[in-house]
């Protein structure tokens, strides 16, 4: 369960929100427990446990990825943010209905972890790239067509390959790892499986339409986001990077001018566009974030209020070997206007760019 949608099996059900409410989350848990579905692995935001969406459900684990500037909006603080976050692991373990063992599994690597460990009193695992950790990855090789590492854990060692791109996929496949192990599953089968993951629409989904220059499209709208996927990029770029993106309006303006300003730090040259203005003036918006390329002094970039235009504009400009993200939707197919919600998908648009040019 969660931002993509419901999974039971092989079959998929949309959803309207991340954490559901807690009526259409029940209903979904015994849906799985009618066809017997052994786990359930769900997404719980910091909105859901702010307004008890999750009350009630036993979790066993709990995993924390890891804790950036995001949803102030509704929070206010970054520190209140980071409390409410830490309810899910505050409660884990301190449910008298059950003597099952509850495991709070956290990225070591992250400056929060210290905190989560704190407030649990489950028993703590961790994971990690750089940071001594239970579960560790070691002789990473990242490319354009995927990822290799070692990954060494208290349960031996084995090889990974990924069908993935992005260093924060190591660390998405190290959670996940972690949890295996703690569930039983073989080092081998925990391989195995991975080796076969597919991209995760909108999440560093490469479109490939036979041209010579990489189109990436990610659902990026956060200022670690954004830098974790144009570091990632970095480290394979042979050429450009050209980069697309805007900020959702109603939300959180304090992030608008921080992610121009790693935007314009990482790429060669940015196009500033609409994102989900939602009821704000797109061009408001867009002023925020030209703050942080003015603070660096940083001319290489473009307003382009029309979001095509923007990824026309910069796949055309494209030349052999360059790299064209368009962050910020992923795999949204939706723009929210002030007066009305459209039809529009990254994807659809970039395809028919290349085709194009």
């Amino acid at each position: 369960m969660g931002n993509n949608g419901v999974k039971v099996g092989s079959k998929w059900y949309p959803t309207d929100i991340n954490t559901q409410e807690p009526p259409t989350l029940q209903r979904n848990l015994q849906m799985m427990k009618n066809r017997n579905a052994d786990y359930c692995v769900m997404e719980v935001t910091s909105q859901g446990l702010h307004m008890e969406r999750v009350k009630g459900c036993n979790f066993k684990i709990a995993v924390f990825t890891n804790l950036t500037q995001d949803h102030l909006d509704y929070h206010g603080t970054f520190l209140e943010y980071k409390h409410v976050k830490g309810l899910l692991f505050a409660r884990l373990g301190n449910d008298l209905s059950t003597t099952e063992k509850k495991i709070a599994v956290l990225n070591a690597d992250d400056p929060s972890v210290e905190y989560f460990k704190k407030i649990t009193s489950a028993e703590v695992i961790t994971y990690g790239i750089h940071n001594r950790a239970d579960v560790q990855a070691k002789n990473i090789n990242l490319s354009p067509k995927g990822i290799r590492f070692l990954v060494s854990s208290f349960n031996g060692e084995i090889e990974v390959s990924l069908n993935l791109v992005g260093r924060f996929n190591i660390y998405n496949a190290l959670a996940a790892i972690t949890v295996a192990i703690v569930e039983g599953i073989p080092l081998t089968n925990i391989c195995d499986s991975l080796s076969n993951l597919k991209s995760i629409e909108g999440r560093m989904e490469i479109i490939d339409e036979n041209q010579d220059f990489f189109v990436i499209v990610d659902y990026a709208h956060t200022p670690d986001a954004l830098e974790n996927v144009l570091s990632t990029i970095s480290e394979f770029s042979k050429g450009k990077v050209i980069t697309v993106f805007g900020c959702g309006g109603d939300r959180d303006a304090k992030k608008r001018s921080i992610m121009g300003g790693i935007a314009g730090s990482y790429s060669d040259f940015v196009f500033i566009t609409s994102d989900n203005p939602r009821s704000e003036d797109p061009q408001a918006i867009m002023k925020d974030i030209e703050k942080g390329f003015s603070q660096n002094n940083n001319l290489n970039y473009k307003v382009e209020v029309d979001r095509e235009l923007a990824i026309n504009h910069a796949i055309n400009m494209a030349s052999s070997n360059d790299i064209v993200l368009i962050a910020g939707k992923g795999h949204e197919t939706y723009q929210i206007l002030k007066d009305s919600t459209i039809h529009f998908d990254d994807k659809e648009k970039a395809r028919q760019a290349i085709i194009n040019k």
